[in-house]
């Protein structure tokens, strides 16, 4: 049965991705930072759809808990064959470049980007056909930040998701002979609990209004585009960054 690794799938983009792949016949790994109940609730509806479901908690800024994820999802649901990367971390609080303090900065480049790398890492250790592997897709979880930058908010969160799209793009190439497809979705305005990290309390109804469709997209719809680009129906799409963002 094709297996399924989903970071930071307790909410959110996450927890609907793991959802839907479920409904897609993908056993899934349902990766947490902290919220253990949020985690059990979403391997509850995988297990209901007829899946495989197993939570692992492990930071994504960690690499020795990254390898030791891997190491479960081996012995209890087998070889991966998918790899979402959406874990990510956007700091305390909206702030500006003159505000930002290099630890806190790193501690945002670590989760997002090092941590993306070294997921990836340990998935193509186990996908790529040079390792024994049978391919497999990861798929990014990008931002429209990155296009944008967030300014006078989460520059830093912006760039670390600038850093993920150029991992797209030489990963795809770099790994398309062993078997494996990279691509990511690049989310806009998505109605999530995100938000509410901003500090703003009407973030989401103010930003709206410069969406060409005129609402915020759900996590349900970021998560049916992440599936579809991880199943075989996007044989030939690699090195793509998919938006998912109104038209924006």
């Amino acid at each position: 049965m094709p297996v399924m690794i989903v970071t930071g799938a307790s909410r959110g983009i996450g927890a609907a991705t793991a959802r839907i792949a479920a409904a897609n016949g993908w056993d899934v790994c349902i990766n947490y930072l902290s919220d253990r109940a949020s985690a059990e609730s979403v391997a509850a509806d995988v297990r209901a759809a007829g899946r495989r479901a197993l939570i692992a908690q492990a930071d994504v800024a960690d690499e020795h808990a990254i390898c030791r994820m891997f190491r479960v999802v081996d012995e209890e649901l087998g070889r991966v064959s998918a790899l979402v990367n959406n874990a990510a971390f956007t700091g305390s609080g909206r702030r500006r470049v003159d505000q930002m303090k290099a630890a806190d900065v790193n501690a945002v480049l670590s989760a997002n980007v090092t941590g993306t790398i070294v997921c990836s890492r340990e998935a193509i250790l186990r996908m790529s056909t040079q390792h024994g592997g049978q391919g497999g897709a990861i798929v990014n979880v990008s931002s429209a930040s990155s296009r944008i930058g967030a300014p006078n908010l989460w520059m830093d969160y912006a760039a670390s998701k600038g850093a993920v799209d150029a991992l797209t793009f030489g990963l795809a190439a770099e790994v398309a002979a062993d078997g494996i497809r990279v691509n990511a979705v690049r989310p806009g305005l998505i109605d999530t609990d995100i938000h509410q990290k901003t500090g703003i309390a009407d973030r989401l109804e103010r930003t709206v209004k410069n969406i060409p469709m005129k609402r915020a997209g759900t996590a349900e719809e970021v998560g049916e585009a992440i599936v579809w680009l991880a199943s075989p129906a996007a044989s030939y799409v690699s090195g793509s960054i998919l938006d998912i963002a109104g038209g924006r």
